[in-house]
């Protein structure tokens, strides 16, 4: 273990895509072609304006695309993930099998949990 920060695999995540609240709106997503705005606010339980600065973020990123439009007579949102965020679920997928590969190789799982096996 050389100590040095960058030499960890977490190190390697997306920090726009895995904060909190965005990796939630990934999920969510993720489980749909596109999403209604107000469907994503109550199922996270968020506010409309945190949502809406968190997809401001992610669509900057080009990781989200966002359609407004109307069904009926009421404005709509839609969220839907860009090919580049599908492939960040992938990467991340990746990554954390590699995590946690390593974290066995080395034992850490089994000193945290407080058994030596």
């Amino acid at each position: 273990m050389t100590g040095e920060p960058d030499q960890h695999l977490v190190n390697g995540l997306h920090d726009v895509v895995h904060q909190r609240v965005r990796l939630g709106i990934r999920t969510v997503a993720h489980q749909a072609r596109c999403v209604e705005f107000g469907f994503l606010c109550t199922a996270l339980g968020l506010t409309a304006g945190n949502l809406s600065q968190h997809l401001t973020v992610l669509e900057k990123a080009g990781l989200v695309d966002i359609e407004k439009g109307y069904e009926g007579k009421r404005a709509r949102i839609w969220l839907s993930l860009t090919p580049a965020l599908r492939d960040e679920v992938t990467q991340l997928n990746r990554r954390i099998q590699q995590i946690e590969k390593g974290q066995l190789r080395r034992g850490v799982l089994r000193r945290v949990s407080g058994r030596d096996q």
